[in-house]
């Protein structure tokens, strides 16, 4: 089978490998697509923490089960699935608090594994999400929103409340997305116009803020001067997530849904006078998986438009530094394994 790894930064390969076989417990998916994340790039540029190469990256995908004992938790050969690319260990103090998504030993395909970025993969049974009905390009998507709606029931987010969204990429439209349809107004702000045009096109946001432009006068003014009751910051920029600490009303939430290599201060008589409550917003669970296999069934979100990019998957390496390139306008680029769209 091919397979593409990410050699050193900067670089990638294309290789010839055996087709994995399953072990115990184990399926054997036909990759069909990969979804590209901004933890890619951020691998391809040397930038992402937690990371060591060479490395098979990809936990964006989308497949079909090629062979598995029948009717393991319901899944059968030929089924479509979505994989749940968080390898957690089951023991540690997360895991037995149903908190899988930080596991104290985690395991994420693409990251600290390798990952999907093959023809072939196996995968344990109990990664697997069954995707039946949906497109192959919804199932490989599963993944990334699925982030945002975990952020966003971290927030436990209350109907007509003021809800900003820092960053408009492909997490921070998934947030948003989220974020509306449990009935929050929601604020986009980014630094990019054409990315807030298209958050009001594709997530439907009730207002949309340029953060170069006195921003928090412009929250204020949203909100009748209160400043939104619930902040996400998924940019994983240090400046922004150091910022968004201004933005919360007293008594508010800031949810950090992007990471950051870096150290984050804020200023402790700001936070205190305002009693913010600070999150982080690890990874998702198969909760947060169900729940948008569950948006996709009743056609809540527009997948088609997210998708701004695609590639073969023999062109991939060709195609890949276009894609970084801001000129490019990526929103979502998903790489071809063969399947129908």
């Amino acid at each position: 089978m091919k397979s593409i790894t990410c050699a050193r930064p900067n670089q990638f390969k294309m290789f010839a490998a055996e087709r994995p076989v399953p072990k115990t417990g184990q399926a054997l998916i036909r990759i069909r697509r990969i979804g590209i994340c901004g933890t890619d790039m951020h691998a391809y540029r040397g930038n992402q923490p937690f990371f060591t190469y060479p490395r098979v990256l990809g936990h964006e995908l989308a497949g079909h089960i090629e062979s598995m004992p029948d009717n393991v938790l319901g899944l059968n050969a030929g089924d479509q699935v979505s994989i749940i690319p968080y390898m957690a260990c089951g023991n540690c103090i997360a895991c037995r608090n149903g908190k899988s998504n930080c596991c104290t030993d985690m395991k994420v395909l693409g990251v600290h594994i390798d990952g999907g970025m093959s023809e072939w993969i196996t995968v344990p049974y109990n990664q697997l999400v069954r995707t039946e009905g949906l497109t192959l390009d919804q199932s490989s998507m599963i993944e990334p929103l699925s982030i945002g709606a975990h952020a966003v029931r971290r927030a436990a987010i209350q109907e007509g409340e003021f809800a900003l969204v820092i960053g408009a990429g492909p997490i921070g439209l998934g947030v948003m997305a989220v974020a509306k349809e449990q009935g929050a107004k929601v604020i986009a702000m980014d630094l990019n116009d054409e990315r807030l045009v298209f958050s009001r096109e594709w997530a439907g946001v009730d207002y949309a803020v340029n953060s170069s432009e006195n921003a928090l006068e412009q929250l204020e003014e949203i909100t009748n001067g209160d400043l939104p009751t619930v902040v996400f910051d998924a940019t994983g920029n240090p400046e922004s997530m150091t910022a968004a600490f201004r933005y919360p009303a007293h008594g508010g939430k800031l949810i950090f849904v992007g990471l950051a290599k870096a150290d984050i201060s804020f200023n402790d008589p700001d936070f205190h006078s305002k009693e913010l409550t600070l999150m982080g917003s690890r990874n998702a669970t198969r909760e947060d998986f169900e729940y948008v296999v569950n948006l996709f069934k009743k056609a809540r979100v527009n997948i088609a438009s997210y998708i701004t990019h695609r590639a073969h998957f023999d062109d991939m390496i060709d195609q890949f530094e276009g894609w970084l390139l801001p000129e490019t306008k990526v929103i979502k680029a998903v790489v071809d394994v063969g399947g129908k769209w």
